[in-house]
């Protein structure tokens, strides 16, 4: 009985320099330096588009970084694609369906050869290609820094008034004690915080004359029938904005929660957890309206713990 042998069509090694390894162009090395200083111009392009995202420039500024740096990207991928990676198509023996250990090792080598060919050969474009990549990968990461704004800090628990602040109005007009009516409701904020959201201030004259108490410690925070609340609800952060005189209440129009002005703002309606926090006021020399000192408790909505100081 005679042996019966196979044929064995497993290819061989191709060596890099064989034909079907050459590449498109006549002069590769200058094909390699236009796509590296193509990927030098995109890298320049998206780093312009990372500053101008920064400083908040206009649109089509933002638009003109990021595409042109887009397009030079893909042009140099174009030029390294079409110019400098072997061509094809590779033909070679089928390879018979059990493969040996040397097939296998056949395989990896010849891998790694094409490889080398098309990347491990040309550091400098590969460099230039990682540096425009990973500029790009930081700069995409600018929108999402930038968009989340500052860090709140404590912002939530402080705002700008501080002793002896003077009552103004949105345009930094300052009030004094006989610019009110009785019944009178004025949106007022601190000289250095006009327009201020966490600021903001509703100050009503419920009386005439005489200073107003909400409740025990606080004698002195109503002077000449005047008191201020936070305009900031602490159900949702909505402006409280509708004072009724007849009855001294507070309502905040978007879920129609009530307080009650002369104790302190109290919830008697609505969803709001706790009373407006009230700033404490008195009169100077001047008959200008002034803060005693901040609000002694955080304002708007309570998500966080009350005590906190301004």
């Amino acid at each position: 009985m005679s042996d019966h042998h196979q044929p064995d069509n497993s290819s061989e090694l191709v060596s890099p320099d064989a034909p079907q390894f050459q590449v498109l162009a006549k002069n590769p090395k200058r094909v390699e330096y236009a796509a590296a200083f193509t990927f030098f111009v995109s890298l320049v392009f998206f780093f312009g588009f990372g500053a101008a995202f920064w400083v908040n420039a206009d649109n089509e500024i933002l638009g003109g970084t990021l595409g042109a740096g887009f397009l030079f990207f893909g042009a140099a991928m174009v030029i390294w694609g079409k110019y400098l990676v072997p061509r094809g198509p590779f033909e070679e023996p089928r390879p018979q369906m059990e493969t040996t250990r040397e097939e296998h090792d056949e395989l990896v080598a010849d891998f790694v050869a094409r490889g080398r060919v098309a990347f491990g050969r040309r550091y400098f474009l590969g460099a230039m290609l990682a540096a425009s990549g990973a500029v790009f990968s930081v700069v995409a990461l600018f929108p999402l820094i930038r968009s989340l704004g500052p860090l709140p800090k404590n912002t939530f628990y402080t705002t700008k008034w501080r002793k002896g602040s003077y009552i103004s109005t949105i345009d930094g007009r300052r009030l004094k004690a006989t610019d009110l009516e009785v019944g009178t409701l004025a949106t007022v904020f601190p000289e250095n915080d006009l327009g201020g959201a966490l600021s903001q201030t509703v100050l009503i004259r419920v009386k005439a004359s005489g200073d107003v108490v909400t409740m025990a410690g606080r004698e002195s925070w109503g002077p000449e029938g005047f008191l201020a609340y936070s305009k900031v609800c602490t159900h949702a952060g909505c402006p409280v904005g509708l004072y009724e005189q007849t009855t001294k209440q507070l309502l905040c129009p978007c879920h129609q929660s009530l307080f009650e002005v002369e104790k302190g703002a109290i919830p008697i309606f609505g969803p709001a957890p706790r009373p407006l926090p009230q700033l404490p006021l008195y009169v100077d020399a001047e008959g200008y309206l002034r803060a005693q000192a901040g609000y002694d408790e955080p304002i708007g909505p309570g998500f966080w713990e009350r005590g906190g100081t301004n």
